[in-house]
């Protein structure tokens, strides 16, 4: 995806603002990210798997708390799943401003 600035009067200006708030917005999205992963550890060390085997192969009744731990378990990792789509959209942008060029 690219974004274009069409040409006019402080388009540089738009560009960069613009800019920075699209990398304000990847580095809240890169910290919210690496609070799930830590969020998620201490289920994936519980049961020894990682959360992509968790999602695919596990039910609550595989789990000591069940329902609950899976509920948890399972949002936590969506909601990561959400993050980093989300990251990677952000991080796909490019600029263009045809009046810069």
């Amino acid at each position: 995806m690219t974004i274009s600035i069409e040409p006019a009067q402080d388009a540089g200006e738009v560009l960069c603002l613009v800019q920075s708030a699209i990398q304000g917005e990847i580095r809240n999205l890169e910290l919210a990210l690496n609070l799930a992963r830590k969020r998620l550890k201490p289920f994936e060390e519980k049961y020894g798997v990682n959360s992509a085997h968790f999602i695919i192969e596990m039910t609550a009744e595989d789990l000591e708390n069940g329902d609950d731990e899976y509920v948890s378990w399972a949002g936590e990792y969506k909601l990561m799943q959400r993050l980093q789509a989300k990251l990677r959209k952000l991080k796909e942008i490019g600029y263009n401003d045809s009046k810069l060029l």
